[in-house]
């Protein structure tokens, strides 16, 4: 599957979680429920994925943990807020260009429509 395959993929399992689940709970809720749907759609995401940062040359050990890694292609950060903010995509390009990948989704389960709920990011690697 390709990136943007992926995405799309994500996309609807995310729109089905927040159809059941609706709006409310805690981003971990929101994290296992989006593991089990896509499990359920035959698509392989991994929970707290370890992304080691190196900093001048010194490996920081568990720096961060993605909340999704699909694919072993696109990263999913989940949030629960009440609206975007600009350090949400400012977050997931950080971690994209970390983890040396080209394309991530921000899915804000606490939005009252789930399709603006979803900010896609891309890096250019």
């Amino acid at each position: 599957m390709t990136e943007n395959e992926i995405s799309h993929s994500v996309i609807g399992a995310a729109l089905e979680v927040h159809r059941i689940l609706g709006v409310g709970l805690l981003e971990s809720a929101y994290e296992r429920a989006m593991a089990v749907e896509l499990e359920q759609r035959g698509i392989r995401a991994v929970r707290q994925t370890l992304l080691p940062v190196t900093y001048k040359g010194v490996e920081l050990d568990e720096a961060y943990r993605l909340d999704l890694l699909v694919e072993d292609l696109v990263i999913v950060e989940i949030k629960a807020v009440a609206a975007f903010a600009p350090v949400h995509t400012a977050q997931l390009l950080t971690y994209l260009r970390l983890a040396n990948k080209k394309l991530g989704l921000v899915l804000n389960f606490h939005s009252e429509s789930m399709r603006s709920g979803i900010k896609r990011v891309a890096n250019n690697v």
